[in-house]
């Protein structure tokens, strides 16, 4: 797959997409925990989708990064 390839760059934009929301989980859940009382279970949610976001990216950059033959 080369940089000109469609999917490629579908793939890059996506991959940029999913590390943003990542980010901004990150942001949303240090601010819920700051509040008292906190809300857990929609914590441990947003967390699961923080979990979620993760392995997406970890695939999509497994796509992007070109096969090593060793």
């Amino acid at each position: 797959m080369n940089d000109d390839d469609p999917e490629h760059e579908m793939l890059q934009r996506r991959l940029v997409e999913l590390k943003t929301e990542h980010r901004d989980l990150d942001d949303v859940i240090a601010r819920l925990a700051e509040r008292q009382p906190f809300d857990q279970l929609q914590i441990q949610r947003l967390k699961k989708r923080k979990l979620q976001l993760k392995d997406a990216i970890s695939q999509i950059e497994s796509r992007l990064l070109p096969d090593i033959i060793a």
